[in-house]
Parts: structure tokens; C-alpha cells; sequence
């Protein structure tokens, strides 16, 4: 099944989750309802999850068409990318993303919300680089930031929009760990499935227990904080 650029298939436990729109990867409505559809199958049907850019890219944000179309497009996809976002920090079953290449803005926060996370080595970049580019960064991206990223690194990854390459990613908190590329898939799929192994139902209730109180604050600022943000200036 490939909807929107998004590819599903089921290997064993493990559903296998593609992202390649033969771009970049940008993060579009179309691509959210996708990935969305492509969630409720892996939760319906599997262990686990993985999720996978194509080469080089894995996700250079959201789609800058409709960022910049004007305030209410940008503000409508920020938040569906937010409860996107959401969904997969709470999802379920365990969430293994391969860093196939760059992940920048909405991209890094797709590593930040899955449990595992295997970078592929090579020139590539990683972060959060909103303010470079003149945006705020929503309080969802700053509290899922402050969640998964070591406590020194936070101010220079948000406030200082740094972009890191695969190994100072890992070491910053961006990555769990970094591998060749034609070890990237392999591994991921074997993280995987070694959390197919565990409890479903105590997996689950334990990463509610885990994050609930990020995705609750997060989300009852959502619509205030949306209406705040602007479209990029310089």
C-alpha cells in the first residue's frame, strides 16, 4: 500500500512504515492523513512499528507551499503536524524511526517522538533550525525538545537553531544510535523486533504514564499558541 507518499507493509509483527515522496519528504496535510491511516493499521495489526525516509532525506519539515500560503494554512498544518506528532508519542506499540538522511524542523521532531531511534552515517544534518529561519518555535516542539534532548544541549537546539550531524545527534539526544547506511534498515527492523517481544498492554500504559503530562500541556496550549505564530520573516 503507497498513499501520498507513504508506503505500508507488514513483516511479521513489525509493520514497516515508508516516507518517500521522491523529494524531501516535506510534511503535507496529505502526508499526515497517510501516516495516520498507515497508524491505525499497525495498531490494529502489529507489534511494533518502523518508520523510514528514503535515502539522503528523511524529513526536511513541513511543506513550505503551504507554510507560506499564508497565516491560516500555516497554522492549520502545524496543527495537524502537532497532533500527529502527539499520536505517535503516545502511540501504543513501540516506534522505531531509521534516520535515512536529513531531519530538520518537523523532521527532528519525528525523532523525538519515537522510542528508538538509528541515524545512518554521512553528511547529513539534524534539528531544530525554526528560529534560522525566522519562526518561533511552537510549545510543542519546545516541550517534546525538553523531553528528549539532554538538559545541556537544550538552549543551543532551540534557541540557537543548531544543526548537528548523525554522531553529535546521537550524543545530544536527537538519535539513539548511529549505524552505516545499509545497516540502517537491518537494525531498525531488529530493534523493532525485540519490543514486539514485550507486554503490549504494560508498554503501552507505561508510555502514557511516561509522556501524558508533555502531550497534555502541550495540547491545551496548542490553540493559543497557534494563534501567535506568524508566517517565517527574516
Amino acid at each position: 500500500m503507497t498513499t501520498a507518499g507513504v508506503s505500508y507493509e507488514l513483516d511479521g509483527s513489525v509493520a514497516i512504515i515508508g516516507l518517500d515522496d521522491g523529494k524531501a519528504n516535506a510534511i503535507s496535510h496529505d502526508l499526515v492523513d497517510a501516516l495516520h491511516a498507515a497508524l491505525d493499521r499497525a495498531e490494529s495489526e502489529a507489534r511494533a512499528v518502523v518508520i523510514v525516509g528514503r535515502e539522503g532525506r528523511f524529513s526536511a519539515g513541513f511543506h513550505l507551499p503551504t507554510m507560506t500560503a499564508g497565516t491560516d494554512e500555516m497554522r492549520g498544518l502545524v496543527t495537524a503536524g502537532a497532533e500527529l506528532l502527539f499520536r505517535l508519542y503516545l502511540f501504543p506499540r513501540p516506534v522505531v524511526v531509521a534516520c535515512t538522511g536529513h531531519a530538520l524542523a518537523a523532521g527532528a521532531l519525528l525523532l523525538l517522538v519515537a522510542d528508538v531511534r538509528v541515524g545512518a552515517a554521512g553528511d547529513f544534518k539534524v534539528g531544530l533550525n525554526e528560529v534560522a529561519i525566522g519562526m518561533q518555535l511552537p510549545i510543542f516542539a519546545v516541550e517534546l525538545a525538553r523531553d528528549r534532548l539532554l538538559p545541556t544541549a537544550f538552549t543551543a537546539a532551540t534557541l540557537g537553531a543548531r544543526l548537528y550531524g548523525p554522531d553529535d545527534a546521537a550524543a545530544v539526544g536527537y538519535l539513539d544510535r548511529v549505524v552505516a547506511p545499509d545497516q540502517l534498515v537491518p537494525t531498525a527492523q531488529e530493534a523493532a523486533a525485540e519490543l514486539a517481544e514485550l507486554r503490549t498492554g504494560a508498554f503501552a500504559e507505561t508510555k502514557e504514564r511516561a509522556r501524558s503530562t508533555t502531550v497534555d500541556f502541550a495540547r491545551a496550549t496548542l490553540a493559543e499558541d497557534m494563534a501567535s505564530i506568524e508566517v517565517p520573516q527574516p
